[in-house]
């Protein structure tokens, strides 16, 4: 089984995570830029961690035979400080230039605001001169207001749907979405978002088109391995092998291709781990394997 994990924060993940990943079948990660779970005060501290994003973390998952892609952006919760909003627009049109960046992502809503508003429409605006897609959160409160307003910004701004991945949906946003040509995200977790079984259930009533499964591991409670979990749960449900692998492969290859920088061929021969070293660092620590 292959998996591309579309949506990941593997810097809040240890080493080990990576192995595990790779054993379940994982050949490839998306990881997005988000909130690492206290304010961050200076632009400078957003640019250290887009450097990370772009740098470390393609050599760490590269050391265990993943290839590691990401998106990168303003996200919602922080769209809302103005001590860092404006600095860090202006500095994401560089950072959507580089190799690996395949999205424009997280962007969204949070709470909502005026502010939300407008760092989310400009971030689409940018999304479109720079060519990508766009990896879009949907609020934990209110999802369902959320998504509605979601739907209505990426109309007004007149964003091409096909390129749009609305995220964190449950059975309540479902048919909000599906009927729109954007992408539907779900997020996999241990107690809260969604289960394997609900995921599942929605994907026996509303099919596998356009339908991407993500495990959102972060900081919190969570399990790198919920996507490949998934994938079990579909096989024990009857789901054929050509759809399953068109959940956790084909569906978000064909998404983030849209970037014209996800090179299939360079996908299918994994990354080039030949332990050199990252700015004098190693994650093996002399280890060989």
């Amino acid at each position: 089984m292959r998996i591309f994990e579309p949506h990941a924060h593997m810097i809040s993940r240890v080493t080990d995570d990576y192995e595990r990943m790779a054993m379940a079948g994982v050949v490839a990660v998306l990881e997005p830029a988000f909130w690492v779970g206290q304010p961050r005060t200076r632009v400078g501290t957003f640019l250290d961690y887009f450097d990370t994003l772009v740098g470390w973390e393609r050599y760490r998952a590269a050391q265990f035979g993943i290839r590691h892609y990401c998106a990168i952006a303003l996200n919602p919760k922080e769209a809302n400080d103005d001590r860092v909003n404006e600095g860090v627009m202006a500095e994401l049109p560089r950072y959507l230039e580089k190799d690996g960046v395949l999205a424009v992502g997280e962007i969204g809503y949070d709470d909502m605001t005026p502010r939300e508003d407008r760092f989310f429409g400009e971030q689409l605006e940018l999304a479109k001169k720079h060519g990508l897609p766009a990896l879009i959160h949907t609020p934990h409160r209110d999802k369902k207001r959320g998504v509605e307003r979601t739907m209505a910004l990426l109309r007004e701004v007149g964003f091409p749907m096909e390129r749009a991945l609305v995220d964190h949906n449950n059975e309540e946003t479902v048919p909000l979405v599906i009927d729109s040509g954007c992408w539907l995200g779900f997020s996999i977790y241990p107690d809260t978002k969604m289960d394997e079984d609900r995921m599942v259930a929605i994907l026996e009533r509303s099919g596998t088109t356009r339908m991407i499964v993500n495990s959102a591991c972060d900081w919190g409670k969570s399990d790198p391995l919920k996507v490949a979990k998934t994938a079990v749960r579909m096989r024990q449900r009857g789901f054929a092998a050509e759809a399953i692998d068109r959940v956790v492969f084909g569906n978000p290859v064909e998404f983030f291709a849209q970037s014209g920088r996800l090179d299939r061929a360079e996908l299918e021969a994994g990354p080039d781990s030949d332990r050199e070293l990252f700015e004098g660092n190693s994650v093996l620590r002399g280890q060989t394997r």
